[in-house]
């Protein structure tokens, strides 16, 4: 099940506070201020920093 759009609307950046988008292809949120990519896991977003990738 995707991550609906209103829960994403919600969300932002823990590190930058800025907007996120949800890249379907590879299943990640991504903040496009910081490039930071945060993992979904059993379609929860695991937003902490500690769990980013940088891109």
């Amino acid at each position: 099940m995707p991550i609906r759009s209103d829960l994403l609307d919600l969300l932002a950046c823990p590190k930058c506070k800025g907007p996120v988008s949800l890249d379907e292809e590879s299943n990640v949120i991504v903040c496009t201020a910081c490039k930071l990519h945060f993992p979904v896991r059993d379609d929860i977003p695991v937003m902490l920093i500690d769990e980013a990738e940088s891109c």
